[in-house]
């Protein structure tokens, strides 16, 4: 408004100009002097200026209840989303690190019952106090896991509700893609439990060769009226 003013105050100065300029008490034609031209020139100038000066006003969009309902629930599925991806990853990660510590845990006690009548006292506690710790470890993982777990079913509940909850409000694409995405997840975990399920496996195996292998050297020890017992530690269960 304040630019359309001073156009208009510009204009009405150049106006009274130009008559004072193109008055004369002989009603003849004025040739186009410098003046003149300046005066067209000045005014063409403002006119343009006054044009590139209205800048129109953005229309601002009348959003409705509905629509502004969809766009939550689109937010809301892209955190639920993003809570799912974070609880697989750690849940992933979780179990790769357990059966990790199930492997060198077997590894530590075939070793050990392969090297058993072998060793020296000072090398048979150290050898045990490493697969104690290696337990303690195994223990670790597995607690790990199962808060991961606990807390990878909790985002998968959570994207469920988010999608119904898209779907009801209208945002079927966001629905869609939540239920993608848990999918996936699914799927991911799925692959990642097999490892766990493999190395709880072979520690079952493990277990009952263990069993088997100090059986036999307990019954040797008796053939041979050995004293030597076999390890407390090594009896004890995980």
């Amino acid at each position: 408004m304040a630019a359309r003013r001073t156009v208009t105050t510009c204009l009405r100065l150049l106006r009274s100009s130009a008559r004072v300029l193109f008055s004369s008490s002989k009603p003849a034609v004025h040739k186009p002097t410098k003046w003149t031209n300046i005066l067209y020139t000045g005014i063409t100038s403002l006119t343009v200026g006054a044009g590139l000066c209205a800048v129109p006003f953005r229309q601002v969009e009348n959003l409705s209840h509905d629509s502004l309902i969809r766009r939550a629930a689109s937010v809301v599925t892209d955190s639920s989303s993003t809570f799912l991806s974070q609880a697989t990853l750690a849940l992933i990660d979780g179990i790769t690190e357990y059966s990790k510590a199930v492997h060198t845990l077997i590894a530590l006690q075939r070793r050990y019952l392969d090297s058993i009548g072998n060793l020296t006292p000072a090398e048979e506690d150290t050898i045990w106090q490493v697969i104690i710790g290696q337990r303690a470890k195994v223990n670790d993982k597995q607690d790990e896991c199962n808060r991961f777990e606990s807390t990878w079913v909790s985002a998968v509940k959570l994207c469920e509700m988010a999608a119904e909850v898209a779907y009801t409000s209208g945002a079927e694409q966001a629905s869609i893609t939540v239920k993608t995405n848990i999918q996936v997840a699914q799927a991911q975990v799925e692959e990642a439990q097999k490892l766990s399920n493999d190395a709880n496996k072979k520690m079952a195996e493990a277990k009952v060769m263990e069993v088997e292998r100090m059986a036999q050297y307990a019954a040797s020890l008796q053939g041979g009226n050995d004293e030597e017992e076999v390890p407390e530690a090594y009896l004890r269960e995980d």
